[in-house]
């Protein structure tokens, strides 16, 4: 069982639902040490004054915000719990707008909303709702003294309370020279529109997730694996296909043919007989090293 997150109530209107909040990710980070390459040993890091070279216990240091060159403003902890967002214990929803309105770029971090076993009337009430009217909540929550935008949403029989970028917190897209809209300033021709158009349509399928993995740790946990066996020693590299000639360099590329081979199946097919390949692969080693 995962360890609960946050422990509250969602309301909205007289209705008050309690829940626990768990995280909807499950992390599989490699982690590296740093060893220094002489001795293996860990490399441990100081806190030093730039000035005198130093280094400076934790109880000599204060948090500091730069207003100007070299000058700043000092706030202590007891400063800083007299400005902190009051820790509530509600996840008070403020608006319902449509679920698919809120463009994925503010999504940030997913967590799983699960009612209390004594009280589940409200929580089968709010997802039912949210299910039928394809509506999400808008709402804000404070965990570990932030407060946070955040939007609670149905998929599948779970509630997902999903944490929200702020508005100020995106880039704009017109910060970027982007291409725009006619067709015709990049030599985009009708027929190269509708091949395309037939090459995402030949490509389209049902979406499953659990046919896409993280091929690049599942290949690098195999060589560490095999390095490890070898007592840490260099394992000499699998020899790598020769790449072909790209084309490139200045030379015109026939957009139209290229689109011609990927609809008639060579583009698609490659990749998913590479990615087959190293699935192999990878659960050959897992049986290996057991």
């Amino acid at each position: 069982m995962p360890r609960p997150i946050w422990k509250g109530h969602i309301s909205f209107g007289l209705v008050s639902i309690p829940i626990t909040l768990y995280s909807a990710e499950k992390r599989f980070d490699l982690h590296f040490k740093l060893l220094d390459s002489r001795d293996k040993a860990k490399i441990r890091y100081s806190r030093v004054n730039e000035v005198t070279g130093e280094e400076v216990p934790w109880d000599q240091i204060v948090k500091g915000y730069e207003y100007d060159d070299d000058k700043y403003v000092l706030i202590d902890d007891e400063e800083f719990k007299k400005v902190a967002v009051e820790a509530t214990r509600t996840i008070e929803i403020e608006d319902f707008v449509a679920v698919d309105s809120i463009d994925h770029v503010y999504f940030d971090k997913p967590y799983f909303v699960v009612p209390d076993k004594k009280n589940q009337k409200g929580y089968v009430l709010l997802r039912e709702v949210l299910r039928n009217t394809g509506k999400a909540g808008i709402a804000r929550v404070v965990i570990h003294t932030r407060e946070y935008l955040s939007t609670l949403f149905v998929t599948g029989d779970v509630l997902v309370l999903e944490l929200l970028r702020f508005e100020q917190e995106l880039r704009n897209p017109e910060e970027f020279e982007l291409p725009g809209n006619d067709l015709s300033d990049y030599k985009v021709t009708k027929k190269e529109v509708d091949l395309a158009e037939k090459l995402v349509e030949a490509m389209t399928t049902k979406w499953e997730p659990e046919k896409y993995e993280d091929e690049y740790r599942a290949e690098l946990m195999e060589w560490i694996q095999k390095k490890a066996k070898a007592g840490g020693l260099e394992v000499p590299p699998e020899s790598a296909e020769e790449p072909g000639e790209e084309e490139g360099g200045g030379k015109v590329i026939d957009m139209k043919e290229l689109l011609k081979k990927s609809v008639e199946g060579k583009g698609g097919k490659t990749r998913a007989k590479t990615t087959s390949s190293k699935k192999k692969k990878a659960s050959g080693s897992g049986k290996k090293t057991g």
